[in-house]
């Protein structure tokens, strides 16, 4: 690396006694090979100086958000940042770090390395590594702790959150907060009072833990408490056993300790998981149409529909600044949808999250009405009514007839068919489908689907939509069930079969559970509610193919008025309200007569089977899903199980899973399979033809 590229990402000036250290490495000022040269450069440059203080600033808009991320998985190149950190730590001069926005990862690392630290109004602090299966490996796990306390420092590392410069202040990660957002006036300002009162080089590593047989108890618990919440994930566990280290050795070991178990963490697949998960979620907005054109503006937004799902929606939009107009059928309805959308911000208040005021405020943004004729100037309206097509394809008149030329008329849909309730308006090219998932105003996915006749800036404008409402948009085209409901009702089919072949719903769920979900796909139903997959079925019987295997364990269930947990009972108990449902003998006799029914001599399955046969089916539809265009890539559809069905995140998503346990085994998985049942388990040709030729999905990104 020459010395003017260092010099271009850190530059030093001297302000008086004072060696200001700028690093301008745009947009986050990551840690770069460079930027890393250019600090430990700086550092020595300060030594051998006749200064008194060093001031470690960001340019722009961050301090430093972390580590360079084009450069993971590539060979590390020196000097590596436990160098740097150690060596800002061990200068002579009093270092100073001034913190405006962002100082996460890699980057507080920095700071907590430096002898002070200064904290503008808009900072942010964290040590978000174990979002990506990893743990802070640059002296982190053994600073944190000597500054903030055991507890504190571990539970900022476990959470992977960040905190606002005030709350940093009150935990010791930084000595003062200062007002104004120059960090450079903030931090010389500090860094001269500290050289007039005498104050001492401060090592962090120097500071004591107190109390350390409380602290090591604190541990214990906090190791229990850690592995029950984090089901199975590697790094959580080595974050704690490094904070461990740090009570009970001395500085250089923890250190070493570190590096080894951050070591392996980068050597565990759940990293490989989470951060193609990371990755995946910032590809999935790369959309043909985005190219192709510019979003349409929009500020005011309408919902037909004040049920759960159009109040959903609602706040999601109010919560991000639009103004919105609910429309309802009669008065009765509206009253409900807005005390709905009320009910959400009054439990706001309830947790203090949220003030009387600013619901207000929120509020005010908000418009019910009965008439149509109130939405006529808005320049986006979602429809989220009953999911009835022909209910639907009468708003659509309706808003055919009143909106605004140009207005964006998205349906919000599961399963139907949005060319068909396109084609109910004179303006096709301004319809699409913007899939939410409920709770809307809760979760993250919101799946975007595209219809054979809709404009590119329409799409655009569903996108841009998804980013300002904070949502991960997923592109998706028109057919049952689009992305996610489709291969769920294909993996749903397949634990009926496994459940009517031998295995109980109870060790199906378990099973899913151990995996990485946070629910079986049993207690999901019992949470949705049976009806509604009911209703589909009946909707889709007519074309069912009479040849394929069907199970009929959750109609006869459904014939009973067992919808799960609204009516105490469904595959499980729910006794005097419980949320958490109870095996039922009475389920079991069910399954047990419609075995003899069709006389299925029942098997036992272990809980690595049924995952085997869960995720083949899972893989194979996703596999039909990307051939068919239905997915742009393989990540859309990884995306979407992570963001909307609970995918476990440290496996990747179920196309970055199949990667991992190898495409040729899932398709000798499905031939297996396939020999009982070969029209449930065909192989998906996409499937064959990567293993014949040697590919994976990853592959197909790539080429996206």
């Amino acid at each position: 690396m020459s010395i003017e590229a260092e010099a271009s990402v850190v530059r030093t000036a001297r302000q008086g006694g004072v060696l200001v250290v700028t690093i301008a490495n745009p947009p986050v000022n990551a840690l770069g090979v460079a930027v890393r040269q250019g600090l430990l450069a700086a550092v020595e440059q300060a030594d051998a100086a006749a200064v008194q203080a060093v001031l470690i600033v960001g340019e722009g808009k961050a301090f430093i958000a972390g580590a360079d991320i084009r450069e993971f998985g590539q060979p590390a190149q020196p000097p590596s940042l436990p160098e740097v950190c150690n060596r800002i730590e061990a200068c002579g001069k009093l270092v100073v770090a001034a913190i405006h926005g962002p100082a996460l990862g890699g980057g507080l690392e920095v700071a907590m390395a430096a002898h002070y630290r200064v904290a503008l109004p808009a900072a942010k602090l964290g040590l978000p590594e174990v979002n990506l299966g990893l743990l802070p490996g640059a002296g982190g796990t053994q600073r944190a702790p000597r500054l903030m306390g055991v507890r504190a420092a571990a539970g900022l590392m476990l959470s992977g959150q960040h905190l606002g410069a005030h709350a940093a202040f009150d935990a010791g990660l930084v000595d003062r907060v200062a007002q104004g957002a120059d960090p450079v006036a903030a931090g010389l300002q500090y860094a001269e009072e500290l050289l007039a009162a005498n104050a001492p080089v401060r090592r962090t590593r120097d500071l004591a833990i107190a109390d350390k047989a409380a602290a090591l108890a604190e541990l214990d618990a906090l190791a229990l408490e850690t592995a029950k919440k984090t089901r199975g994930l590697f790094s959580p566990g080595k974050i704690v056993e490094c904070v461990r280290a740090a009570v009970e050795l001395p500085f250089d070991e923890g250190l070493a300790r570190e590096r080894a178990l951050f070591v392996q963490c980068l050597e565990s697949p759940q990293r490989q998981g989470l951060i193609h998960a990371f990755f995946a979620e910032r590809e999935t907005a790369k959309i043909p149409e985005a190219k192709a054109a510019a979003p349409r503006p929009f500020a005011a937004i309408a919902v037909i529909g004040g049920g759960t799902m159009g109040a959903g929606i609602t706040v999601s939009a109010l919560d991000v600044g639009f103004t919105v107009t609910m429309v309802e059928r009669d008065a009765d309805s509206i009253a409900r949808g807005q005390a709905n959308v009320e009910k959400v911000y009054d439990g706001l208040i309830a947790k203090g999250r949220m003030t009387p005021e600013a619901k207000a405020a929120t509020m005010a943004r908000y418009t019910p009405s009965t008439s149509y004729d109130a939405i006529q100037d808005v320049d986006l309206v979602i429809e989220a009514v009953f999911e009835d097509i022909e209910v639907k394809k009468a708003v659509f008149k309706e808003l055919d007839r009143v909106c605004k030329s140009g207005a964006v008329l998205a349906t919000n849909t599961s399963y139907l068919d949005i060319d068909a309730i396109a084609a109910a308006t004179a303006r096709p090219q301004d319809v699409i489908g913007l899939h939410f998932f409920s709770p809307a105003n809760i979760m993250k996915l919101l799946e975007i689907v595209v219809p054979a006749r809709v404009s590119s800036d329409v799409v655009a404008t569903a996108f841009e939509l998804a980013k300002r409402m904070k949502k991960i948009p997923v592109r998706a085209g028109v057919c049952d069930g689009f992305i996610g409901n489709r291969i769920l009702a294909v993996y749903k089919q397949a634990a009926d079969y496994i459940m009517e072949d031998g295995a109980s719903p109870y060790e199906i769920d378990e099973a899913v559970r151990g995996f990485g979900y946070p629910m079986g796909p049993f207690q999901v139903t019992d949470l949705a509610g049976g009806d509604i997959g009911w209703a589909t079925r009946k909707r889709r019987a007519a074309t069912r193919d009479p040849k394929a295997r069907y199970v009929e364990v959750a109609d006869r269930i459904c014939e009973r008025g067992w919808f799960g947990q609204k009516t105490g009972r469904g595959f499980y108990l729910y006794a005097n309200g419980a949320r958490t449902g109870m095996p039922d003998p009475e389920v079991l006799a069910i399954v047990d007569a419609e075995r003899a029914k069709k006389g299925v001599t029942p098997r036992k399955f272990t809980p690595e089977e049924i995952m085997r046969r869960y995720m083949a089916a899972m893989v194979n539809e996703g596999a039909k899903v990307v051939e068919e265009g239905i997915a742009l890539r393989p990540l859309d559809v990884d995306v979407t199980f992570l963001s909307g069905y609970g995918f476990p995140r440290h496996r990747g998503g179920p196309m970055k899973y199949a990667d991992m346990v190898g495409l040729p085994q899932v398709l000798a998985d499905l031939r297996e399979f396939a020999k009982e049942d070969p029209l449930f388990w065909k192989p998906a040709p996409l499937l064959e033809k990567l293993v014949a030729e040697g590919r994976n999905f990853d592959s197909l990104n790539k080429a996206a």
